[in-house]
């Protein structure tokens, strides 16, 4: 009885909220202000892997999965980072197409010359260069650690900030919601429109040109 009496006693532990004391919701994008600052501290830094991964990662406008799930092969079949690839996304198991401008281009083959990578490898390499690729959690650190280095808060970004900050440029200077879903890999036009907060946008400018 006694011992019946003590476990029924016995409180339950409470755990605490995975998402207490953090920043949630959507990451915004960088700006290109921020784009050319962190591109200027890895250059400086000669921190070959990290620009390349960078310089990719805006151009893809990919998830943070499929952008450490690359290989050598969908950028640099030859050897040398071609313009355009074409992946499938893991999430929607749809083929998204992505542009590789010339700076990214440039940042490719100087880090597969550094590293000698090969065809069938990950194209990133983890810790020492070793045939494991990157994790989207170390991804996720070297993301912070981007933004913090040019006096960001790391906490309001994350790798999703890097997937949106070409799509949003785009989208700022054309207009274009078709371009931009199909550059996401997002199968419904909805979808997009909520991604980039088009909506709420639109309606705050047209709120602000009404004076009263």
């Amino acid at each position: 009885m006694d011992n019946n009496h003590e476990i029924g006693d016995l409180k339950p532990v409470r755990r605490e909220p995975w998402n207490k004391g953090k920043l949630i919701g959507a990451k915004p994008p960088l700006r290109p202000s921020h784009v050319w600052s962190i591109r200027t501290k890895l250059q400086m830094a000669d921190r070959k892997r990290d620009l390349a991964l960078f310089n990719l990662a805006i151009d893809s406008k990919l998830r943070g999965c499929d952008v450490v799930a690359l290989r050598v092969d969908d950028v640099a079949p030859s050897g040398y980072a071609m313009d355009r690839a074409t992946i499938r996304q893991k999430k929607t198991g749809r083929p998204v197409r992505f542009e590789l401008t010339d700076q990214t281009r440039s940042a490719i083959d100087d880090y597969l010359r550094m590293t000698v990578r090969k065809p069938g490898q990950c194209l990133f390499a983890g810790r020492s260069n070793g045939p494991h690729g990157l994790t989207t959690r170390q991804y996720a650190r070297l993301v912070h650690e981007w933004v913090a280095s040019i006096g960001l808060d790391p906490t309001k970004f994350g790798t999703h900030s890097l997937r949106r900050t070409k799509a949003v440029l785009i989208y700022w200077h054309t207009g274009n919601l078709r371009a931009v879903q199909l550059l996401l890999g997002h199968s419904k036009i909805e979808s997009t429109v909520r991604y980039l907060g088009i909506e709420v946008d639109d309606a705050i400018e047209i709120a602000e040109k009404i004076d009263i």
